[in-house]
């Protein structure tokens, strides 16, 4: 698959320098860059390195999930009427 990428004129110019310096092509070049890009993400390159990160993160138990516990309405969670009102009640 082919896709454009744009250059302005300085990086295409220092890219085929580096590109000659090192003897390789300005699509090595992109390739390397892409490929450490991936890796910086953790996004796997190829199935050799997709296998190695399944068979770490398998063999990683998993991390413990905090959820929240709903409270039921015993009468510990319950809420308690007013001081005032609750006075009243009791005098009559």
């Amino acid at each position: 698959m082919r896709k454009l990428i744009g250059f302005d004129d300085d990086t295409l110019a220092k890219l085929t320098q580096l590109g000659r310096d090192r003897m390789a092509t300005i699509q090595e070049l992109a390739d390397e860059a892409f490929a450490d890009l991936l890796k910086k993400h953790g996004v796997p390159i190829d199935l050799p390195d997709a296998l190695r990160k399944s068979v770490k993160n398998a063999s990683q138990p998993p991390s413990p999930r905090r959820t929240k516990v709903r409270a039921s309405k015993s009468p510990t969670t319950r809420k308690r009427p007013h001081a005032k009102r609750a006075a009243k009640r009791s005098v009559r």
